[in-house]
């Protein structure tokens, strides 16, 4: 800065703080008592300033950041206890807070601010969203141990059975069933539609209904519900689920270790 232009900003500082400020003292200027008072207040605000506008170094042992992650309900069984050993070895102070597809997509997606990564096999797309493929989910068609139809069923015998149909989300369950029945001449009858996996697996376990769940869930749960997988011509659905995050945390130190995490997580 120039000499003027620090004699204007001093003026107009001494007309804003009612101060003279600086007076002359011998050869040099001293502070008046206001401007001594002011010294450590404006040093603590320029400090705070100053490390909110640098981005500070993550440090994965010591972050006590908290991820929000977006999965549906048979991830958060099958997948997610191995994902949080994961973060609690190698981020041991972070906080994880879990949400389901309905208050994912409820909050705005990843253009919202709620979720800073999903796991879906519908990924949304859109400007600035940025996917990852991370593994295979298979299907299964599966009824209560004890079901009538006995253990294997022809194709005339899987079209008498009664449906629980998912969808973890409006329009989003496994939409490929009905066609993929339909391939087959069979007309799917669902009686019954819930908002979950975990909940038809419970319907299942309790009526003679059946029910077409991910193979993980039914590996999870299976024995405990009393399920067993049905040998019938069914058909199977295969979905990729996909790591699917937003521009806005591309470049975020604590994020994008995160998500190599779950990347992780997921392959082990």
């Amino acid at each position: 800065m120039t000499p003027s232009a620090i004699s204007n900003a001093l003026a107009r500082l001494r007309s804003t703080l009612g101060d003279p400020l600086v007076i002359r003292s011998g050869r040099g200027i001293v502070p008046t008592p206001r401007a001594a008072g002011l010294a450590p207040s404006l040093k603590r605000a320029l400090s705070e300033l100053e490390r909110a506008v640098q981005k500070d170094a993550f440090d994965p042992a010591t972050t006590t950041r908290q991820f929000t992650l977006a999965i549906a309900d048979a991830g958060q069984i099958a997948r997610l206890p191995r994902m949080v050993r994961f973060l609690a070895k190698e981020m041991p102070r972070a906080r994880l807070r879990v949400v389901g597809i309905d208050t994912y997509l409820s909050s705005g997606g990843l253009a919202g601010i709620e979720v800073d990564v999903a796991m879906v096999a519908v990924a949304e797309k859109g400007p600035g969203i940025h996917i990852t493929p991370l593994y295979e989910e298979k299907s299964v068609l599966v009824a209560r141990k004890g079901h009538p139809s006995g253990g294997r069923i022809t194709k005339a015998q899987l079209a008498q059975l009664q449906h629980v149909d998912v969808q973890v989300a409006p329009g989003r369950g496994y939409r490929e069933l009905a066609q993929s029945y339909a391939r087959l001449d069979i007309q799917r009858e669902v009686v019954v539609v819930v908002p979950s996996f975990i909940a038809a697996a419970a319907v299942v376990a309790e009526t003679d209904f059946v029910a077409t769940l991910p193979t993980s869930l039914v590996e999870v749960l299976g024995e405990r519900l009393g399920l067993r997988e049905m040998i019938a011509p069914a058909p199977r659905i295969t979905t990729v689920i996909k790591l699917v995050w937003h521009e806005r945390t591309l470049d975020d130190p604590a994020l994008q270790a995160f998500r190599k995490m779950l990347a992780r997580a997921a392959a082990s």
